[in-house]
């Protein structure tokens, strides 16, 4: 097979054609620094803004509210550490969840080494958190919860708008990791009811090393980086012009895209095929509706999903196990919600995006009915 099939969206997106063309100008012109007052810092000034605005636009929120960051990552840490160092004197204890990106883990992780309490609340077979087990965790000296919005292996969407109620009875900041969600499914700060909101720009067809943290208005919370008052005092360091230009354009064209009704039908009838293939011998994980749109993943029974991708030459998509020396590892989430080790070992994740062609799905399926 000389064709090669991309199915791995939710790990990154290629730059869109009109994010890669608003990016253009700022390769060899508006050189100068955002922060100088002159001819030469006034047009990247001014498209820093405008990336702002476009931004706070797919998310429902003011420009002020929207800080750059280096991606997903950072933005999580921001918003993590940030909470947790200006609100030491209020408590030390934070809430998550059992099926969080590395990116959420490791900073709660961290911060335990300086003293934290975190509570990890389990998730039920669908990789879903009880909001009542998110009420009955909160304490005294609860000063952070932080739930995923959607998770990136499975696609379970998180009931946000349900836990930020609870967060915002008890007075205590909510932050979600929305990465896989922006683009995708409504993002919307005012409808989800959050205080921290995290954007990768590599999930949602921008560049790699760009990303934003909105920062609701009033939030207590330490910059990032100490230094010059960039980003509102939050985040010190000069604006990279050209990758927030091209975070701001995918923002704009994004909101093209949300709820994605076309690859969602992709998918759906990619799913099927393999039903009908596989019939019993696989098993979907992840929520059946509340789900992302174009998240798949399923367990080849029997199988391990590395030999399965092995087998599908050309064709890009991830695992949800690691075998080593004939003893197979599933990944975090599918422990977290039990999924058993016979099953877990034939996970695959099929990812789609705005590209994806049901050509392809078709030639998918007819290599996998050749393994079947």
């Amino acid at each position: 097979m000389n064709r090669r099939i991309y199915l791995d969206f939710n790990a990154s997106t290629p730059i869109a054609p009109e994010v890669v063309e608003a990016m253009r100008p700022f390769l060899a012109d508006h050189y100068g620094n955002p922060s100088s007052l002159h001819w030469a810092g006034a047009p990247a000034k001014e498209a820093v803004e405008r990336a702002r605005g476009q931004v706070a636009g797919l998310l429902g929120c003011d420009p002020t509210e929207v800080v750059f960051t280096s991606g997903g990552s950072e933005s999580n840490n921001h918003a993590i550490k940030g909470i947790f160092f200006a609100n030491r004197d209020r408590g030390d204890h934070i809430i998550t969840t059992a099926v969080e990106h590395p990116a959420v883990r490791e900073p709660c992780c961290f911060l335990e080494r300086l003293g934290a309490k975190v509570t990890v609340l389990p998730v039920d077979r669908y990789g879903r958190v009880d909001p009542d087990d998110v009420r009955r965790a909160i304490a005294s000296r609860t000063i952070l919860i932080t739930v995923m919005h959607a998770n990136n292996e499975v696609g379970t969407i998180e009931p946000i708008a349900k836990i930020s109620a609870i967060a915002r009875e008890a007075g205590i900041p909510f932050h979600t990791d929305a990465a896989q969600t922006v683009g995708k499914i409504s993002a919307d700060v005012e409808e989800l009811g959050v205080d921290l909101l995290s954007i990768a720009g590599h999930k949602v067809y921008a560049p790699k090393g760009i990303g934003a943290l909105y920062i609701k208005e009033g939030t207590r919370i330490e910059p990032f980086v100490h230094g010059a008052g960039h980003e509102g005092g939050r985040r010190a360091g000069t604006e990279c012009v050209l990758l927030a230009v091209g975070l701001g354009a995918a923002c704009e064209s994004a909101r093209r895209w949300v709820g994605m009704p076309q690859v969602k039908a992709l998918r759906d009838r990619f799913h099927a095929g393999l039903r009908e293939i596989f019939a019993d011998r696989l098993t979907l994980n992840g929520h059946l509706t509340e789900r992302l749109p174009n998240t798949l993943n399923v367990s080849f029974t029997g199988r391990i999903g590395a030999e399965v991708l092995a087998k599908l030459q050309g064709v890009a998509a991830s695992t949800g196990s690691a075998c080593h020396a004939g003893s197979v590892h599933l990944s975090p989430v599918l422990s977290a919600m039990g999924v058993p080790p016979e099953e877990g070992m034939g996970a695959v994740r099929f990812s789609l995006g705005r590209t994806t062609t049901g050509e392809e799905l078709t030639e998918v399926l007819r290599l996998l009915k050749e393994m079947a």
